[in-house]
C-alpha cells in the first residue's frame, strides 16, 4: 500500500478514504492469492463478444466478463509485442524501457521483475508461451528473470510458427512430434510442411499441469499464447499465416481461409479459457485465484488477414503499430469469485504497466520505487482508486499520452501532437488540436519527459 500511505501523508479527505478502504478490503482478501496474467496476441479490442464481436464466438471469455469486471479502458504496454512484454514484466512505460520497438533486447540482471518479486515472497513462478527477452545462454532467460518454469518459445521470430520442430521448457529443447520445416524461399524457415503437433495446444497442457501440481501452494502463472498472431511468413510461403488445426464452426463459412483461421484460433484460445476456469473450480481455487485477460496491442493485418473483416478494433481507430487507441487499447477482463462484482465495469484508464505493482499490492511484496505502475486493486473491489497523472506509450518516432479524457498522438518525426476529446470522441476522428493549445503544450512537456 505504498501509494496510498504517501496520499494519506497529504492529509487530504479523500486519501484517508481510499486508504480506510482499502484497508477493509485487504481484510477480507485470501492472504498471498494465486494470480493468473493471460496476454493474447494481437488480440484486438472488439475481437471478443463481450466487446462488441458478433460473428467470432467467444462463449467463455464473455461468461468470464459476465462474472467479473470489464475493464474498458485497459491499455498494453506498447502496440507490438516485444516493448509490450518488456513494459508489463518491469512495470515501466515504453519511456523509460530499454526499447521502444521491437528491436533485440536481453533482460539484464539489473532489470526486476514481476516474477522475481513474487518469488521473494514464497511464490512459485511459472509461465508459458512467447519470451522474446534472452534464450538458453543469455541473461534474458527465464529462469534466470524470477520464474521457475517456463514453457514455450524462447525467440521472438520462431514464435510466429506454430508448428516449430520443438519448444523450450526451462533449458531443455522439447521436440514437437511430426513437423517439419518446409524448404520456402520466403519462409525464412518459419513455415512447416507437415504439420502435426500445435504448439499453442502443448503450451496450453503444460499451463494447466502447472496449476495441477502447484495447488498447494501460491503460483503466478504468466499465459503468453501466441493466438492469434499470424504466421507472418506463412502468406508469402504458403498463402496463409492464419495457422490452426482445422476450422472448426467456421469451416462451412463462406469466408476466405485466413479469416476461418483468425476466428478458428481465437475460439480455440476461448475453449482453452473454459479449461483453465473448470480446473479452478474442480482444484477449488477460483476463489482464490484472480485472473486478468488481455492483449499485448492491437489486432493485425498480417499473414493474408485483414483486422476490418470482423471489425477488429471495434469503436477504436488503427491497429497494430499504430499508437491510436485501436493499436493499444486492449479487450481486458478481470476475474475473481467472491472479491470481484460480477458484471461490473470500470472505465479507469490503466496499463499493462500497473500489473506490477497489482501484483505486489495483492501479495505483500515491495514495489519497486522506480515503477510508472499504479496498484488497480482498489478498482477490482470496487473502491475508490488512485487515478493516473497520465499514461505514456512511445513506439519508436511515435508518442502518445493519455490524460484523462484527452489523448495526445504523435504520428511521426517532427510531426505536432493531435489532439483528442476521448470521453466524445472514442474513435479519435476529431483532431481538436487547434482548439486547445494550452493542452497541447502540457502533451508536450510530458512527451519531452516523460
Amino acid at each position: 500500500m505504498t501509494f496510498l500511505r504517501h496520499f494519506a501523508l497529504a492529509g487530504t479527505g479523500l486519501a484517508a478514504l481510499i486508504l480506510a478502504t482499502a484497508r477493509l478490503a485487504a481484510a477480507d482478501l485470501p492472504e498471498k492469492p494465486n494470480l493468473i496474467y493471460i496476454m493474447a496476441d494481437d488480440l484486438g479490442y472488439g475481437d471478443l463478444g463481450c466487446f462488441g464481436q458478433r460473428q467470432i464466438k467467444t462463449p467463455h471469455l464473455d461468461q468470464l466478463a459476465k462474472e467479473g469486471m470489464r475493464l474498458t479502458s485497459y491499455y498494453a504496454g506498447c502496440t507490438v509485442c516485444r516493448p509490450s512484454r518488456l513494459s508489463l514484466w518491469t512495470g515501466k512505460h515504453t519511456g523509460h524501457t530499454a526499447i521502444s520497438s521491437n528491436a533485440n533486447y536481453e533482460f539484464q540482471p539489473s532489470d526486476v521483475t514481476v516474477a522475481e518479486l513474487l518469488k521473494a515472497r514464497g511464490y512459485t513462478t511459472g509461465g508459458v508461451g512467447k519470451w522474446a527477452m534472452g534464450g538458453v545462454d543469455s541473461s534474458g532467460h527465464p529462469n534466470r528473470n524470477g520464474f521457475d518454469f517456463w514453457m514455450g518459445y524462447l525467440d521472438q521470430g520462431e514464435a510466429h510458427n506454430y508448428y516449430p520442430t520443438h519448444l523450450w521448457r526451462n533449458t531443455v529443447k522439447v521436440p514437437l512430434p511430426g513437423n517439419v520445416i518446409g524448404d520456402y524461399p520466403n519462409g525464412r524457415g518459419r513455415v512447416a510442411s507437415k504439420r502435426v503437433t500445435y504448439s499453442h495446444d502443448v503450451m496450453t497442457e503444460e499451463m494447466l499441469e502447472f496449476i495441477r501440481a502447484n495447488r498447494e501452494q501460491p503460483f503466478l502463472m504468466h499465459v503468453h499464447w501466441t493466438i492469434p498472431h499470424a504466421n507472418n511468413e506463412g502468406d508469402r510461403a504458403v498463402k496463409d499465416g492464419m495457422e490452426v488445426p482445422d476450422y472448426g464452426i467456421y469451416a462451412e463459412r463462406d469466408w476466405p481461409s485466413t479469416a476461418k483461421g483468425q476466428a478458428a484460433m481465437i475460439t480455440r484460445m476461448d475453449g482453452d479459457v473454459g479449461r483453465l476456469i473448470k480446473l479452478l473450480h474442480d482444484l477449488k481455487l477460483a476463489e482464490r485465484t484472480l485472473i486478468i485477460f488481455t492483449s499485448d496491442n492491437g489486432p493485425h493485418s498480417e499473414g493474408g488477414h485483414n483486422h476490418e473483416f470482423f471489425d477488429a478494433n471495434g469503436p477504436l481507430r488503427g491497429f497494430k503499430r499504430d499508437l491510436y487507441d485501436g493499436g493499444i487499447r486492449a479487450p481486458t477482463i478481470a476475474w475473481w469469485p467472491g472479491q470481484i462484482q460480477p458484471n461490473s465495469v470500470s472505465d479507469e484508464p490503466l496499463a499493462g504497466y500497473d500489473w506490477l505493482a497489482t501484483a505486489c499490492e495483492l501479495t505483500g511484496a515491495d514495489t519497486p520505487k522506480d515503477t510508472d505502475g499504479i496498484s488497480f486493486v482498489p478498482t477490482l473491489l470496487g473502491k475508490p482508486q488512485r487515478s493516473h497523472d497520465y499514461l505514456y506509450w512511445r513506439y519508436g518516432d511515435k508518442h502518445a499520452v493519455r490524460k484523462g479524457k484527452w489523448k495526445a498522438v504523435v504520428t511521426g518525426k517532427g510531426r505536432e501532437p493531435e489532439l483528442y476529446d476521448l470521453s466524445a470522441d472514442i474513435g479519435e476522428a476529431n483532431n481538436i488540436a487547434s482548439q486547445h493549445s494550452d493542452v497541447v503544450e502540457q502533451m508536450k512537456k510530458i512527451i519531452a519527459n516523460p
